[in-house]
């Protein structure tokens, strides 16, 4: 069942869903049919009361045909209209009825010929006649009435008997027979019917599974993200089409953001190469000639050497911070962020000696990255201590979750602010000053993973305002 198509088994579940329903409905009413003819039967035989003068005719018959009388015919009252018949059972054990419609008693019927007055209860089975035809009988013991008179010879009953009435079933039998093959073939039909609509409905409901599958297989094959399934109706195919268009959009966009940091990286790391090129060129270019430098310019390329190195080496490590991100719910843990802030702070007091640092932090866990946290704190307080002037003033305050750095620098450019968080975009005004233009997205990458949000802002008074806010406990 398993190698079949999706198709294909739900085509085959609908059909075996639908034979099942008409299975049980057609033996239902199979069931319903033959219970309600069976207790007709029984109703017609059970309730026929036979009049004294049908019981005496009969005996009359039975005994003109035991003494080989003229009368060898059953009397017209046998013949009833609704085709039951009757038999007698008389004291001494004879059976007295046609030939053809003779029934052989039972211990237990035979025990019901009993005088009058002590009726014994009576029994109904199903039996077989002498010509092998199937009836349902019953037998009671016949209580006779008081002797009438009519305008024909009448037998007076005075002896015990039992009276059999009867009435064959194979009519029954043959409607049930017919009602049975007639359920067959509707039940055929239906599932026949149901098969079809089954492959129908499955063709139809799979359809847009199958748009989606053709997708996923594209994409598989050419690595083509900007496939999109148009979406129709608000149902579980709609949505997991729209999910799947959200996340090719996803991987789409996460492709072209590594694309674009790839080739900033390359762009950023051209600089320092070439003028390392450079240097070292000139470098090696005097010991080979036997023309050594300068004592005082050889250190001057030996110095830009080194600066080159370190900025190559500062960008690499901001690189390396910002592939962090996929290990960033692996390394989650409560961090007590004044901890984090006062360290940070310790350090700006460090890089800025001259600079006044007033800070006021209060507890406040939050649940992110230790690693990450520390070093957007340290990006922001590096950017103030790098723009402030000398002897300024850094006002840090943390409180109910929200840190503000404020500096009192030359302030961010109106339509500089969208830009800031950008990766490697960096202000004309401090493109001159050290810095790998990747501090503040890594600030943006760490607070947005740490569940929190981050802006700058010129301050009042000059200078800029930088606002984490962080979701937490005191």
């Amino acid at each position: 069942m398993t190698r079949l198509s999706l198709r294909t088994r739900l085509t085959i579940l609908i059909a075996a869903a639908v034979a099942v329903a008409i299975a049980v409905g057609a033996v239902a009413s199979w069931l319903s049919v033959r219970g309600l003819l069976e207790r007709q039967i029984r109703e017609s035989v059970e309730q026929y009361d036979l009049p004294d003068m049908v019981i005496g005719d009969m005996l009359r018959y039975c005994q003109a045909k035991q003494t080989g009388g003229s009368e060898l015919m059953p009397p017209r009252h046998v013949y009833d209209p609704a085709g039951r018949e009757l038999q007698l059972i008389l004291a001494d054990g004879t059976v007295c009825g046609t030939d053809s419609a003779l029934i052989t008693p039972t211990a237990a019927e035979r025990a019901l010929v009993r005088p009058a007055g002590s009726p014994g209860k009576p029994v109904e089975r199903n039996a077989v006649t002498a010509d092998g035809t199937a009836v349902y009988a019953s037998t009671r013991t016949y209580q006779p009435g008081p002797p009438n008179r009519h305008d024909y010879d009448h037998v007076v009953i005075t002896e015990p008997m039992a009276v059999m009435t009867f009435r064959s079933t194979e009519d029954m039998d043959a409607a049930l027979r017919s009602l049975g093959i007639i359920l067959g073939v509707v039940a055929a039909l239906g599932v026949l019917g149901a098969a079809l609509s089954g492959l129908w409905l499955a063709r139809t409901a799979l359809r847009p599974v199958g748009r989606l599958t053709g997708a996923v297989e594209h994409v598989a094959k050419t690595e083509d993200l900007d496939v999109r399934i148009p979406v129709t109706g608000s149902d579980e195919i709609a949505r997991l089409s729209q999910s799947f268009n959200t996340m090719t959009a996803a991987l789409s966009n996460s492709r072209d953001r590594q694309r674009q940091l790839v080739s900033d990286a390359g762009h950023e790391l051209r600089t320092p190469l070439t003028s390392l090129r450079t240097n070292i060129e000139l470098l090696l270019r005097s010991e080979n000639s036997g023309r050594p430098l300068e004592p005082e310019t050889k250190r001057r390329l030996l110095v830009s050497v080194k600066e080159q190195f370190e900025e190559m080496s500062s960008l690499i490590g901001d690189l390396l911070e910002l592939t962090r991100s996929a290990e960033t719910g692996a390394l989650s843990a409560d961090v007590d962020f004044q901890e984090v802030v006062g360290s940070a702070v310790e350090r700006a007091r460090r890089r800025g000696p001259g600079l006044h640092l007033d800070v006021d932090l209060s507890p406040w866990t939050v649940h992110g990255d230790a690693r990450g946290l520390t070093r957007a704190v340290v990006n922001l307080l590096d950017n103030a201590v790098k723009f402030s002037p000398s002897e300024g003033e850094i006002t840090v305050r943390l409180k109910e979750g929200e840190l503000t750095i404020r500096d009192r620098g030359p302030g961010i450019a109106e339509d500089e602010l969208p830009h800031v968080f950008e990766r490697f975009w960096r202000s004309p005004s401090a493109r001159s000053l050290p810095g790998s233009g990747l501090g503040l997205a890594i600030v943006a990458q760490a607070v947005r993973d740490a569940g929190g949000e981050v802006t700058l802002a010129p301050a009042p008074g000059g200078g800029t305002l930088a606002r984490v806010i962080l979701p937490g406990r005191a």
